[in-house]
């Protein structure tokens, strides 16, 4: 009894409210001037020169050898992909493997036969989802990985992640959400969508398409290349995965050992200027 009535108590009322006023000037409500928090420091060690070979290395390679990718190295790349950032942790991304005989060469066919899909050794269709963040944000919760979600996490994942990521019905809730952004962000800073489903699947294919990459040099850090296709029949790829309303094809992997001439030509480098700006 004592206990509970401390809990409810004015004092420590006001304590959460003040709590809460902090951690509302972050988006994630995290209290990052706390002095008990988890730290986690950098592994100690250069690995700038290996990790500028794997990424120089790595091309879109067209043509690739016989050679099967062993399970091992699949499974590793994969996990390395699924290691890649992402919204809130929300990961809206799939990797379906093609390796039924039959599905692949439909595969195939719906990338255009092109070189890279038919010498591939492993096909990998990247597709983003929509809708998956209810699951993965209960994921989130019940697979937190200390012996207790923080509070707000918690909050986070079960309030604050469905008040952002459900547009409603026709966008409905995703129109009032951007009509008091509009007048909030007036006067101060604040998150500029998601707002309607279009917003949505922006935001799944720009998490998807890191998690690709990573996918791609980590082939390339185990001695095997990869090509992105983009040049494909995105609708036959649906259906042949049967693939939910909310899934976005981003890309088809192609992956395997390069073939001598696998390589079509040179590099097309640019000069940083074009693209980098200081200011």
């Amino acid at each position: 009894m004592i206990e509970a009535q401390t809990e409810t108590s004015p004092a420590s009322f006001m304590g959460d409210l003040k709590d809460a006023l902090r951690r509302s000037k972050t988006v994630d409500g995290y209290d990052y001037t706390a002095k008990k928090r988890y730290y986690e420091p950098a592994p100690a060690g250069d690995f700038a020169e290996p990790f500028h070979q794997v990424v120089a290395s790595r091309r879109s390679v067209r043509k690739f050898t016989s050679k099967p990718i062993p399970r091992a190295v699949l499974d590793a790349c994969l996990d390395a992909a699924l290691l890649a950032p992402s919204s809130c942790n929300l990961q809206p991304w799939e990797f379906h493997v093609v390796q039924s005989p039959q599905k692949k060469a439909k595969l195939v066919e719906a990338c255009m036969s092109q070189n890279a899909a038919t010498t591939a050794a492993e096909l990998i269709v990247v597709v983003a989802r929509t809708n998956n963040w209810r699951k993965v944000a209960r994921l989130n919760i019940s697979q937190w990985p200390q012996p207790r979600i923080p509070k707000h996490w918690q909050a986070f994942y079960s309030k604050g992640v469905p008040f952002t990521y459900w547009q409603g019905p026709f966008d409905a809730a995703g129109k009032v959400k951007k009509a008091v952004t509009s007048v909030l962000g007036l006067f101060q800073p604040v998150p500029r969508g998601p707002f309607s489903h279009q917003d949505m699947r922006i935001w799944a294919v720009k998490s998807t398409a890191l998690a690709a990459e990573n996918l791609m040099l980590a082939f390339r850090a185990h001695g095997f290349d990869s090509c992105p296709m983009e040049g494909m029949d995105e609708r036959r790829v649906r259906k042949l995965l049967k693939l939910p309303a909310d899934a976005e094809v981003v890309m088809v992997v192609g992956a395997g050992e390069r073939a001598e001439d696998g390589v079509y030509f040179p590099r097309v480098a640019f000069e940083r200027e074009h693209f980098v700006r200081y200011q």
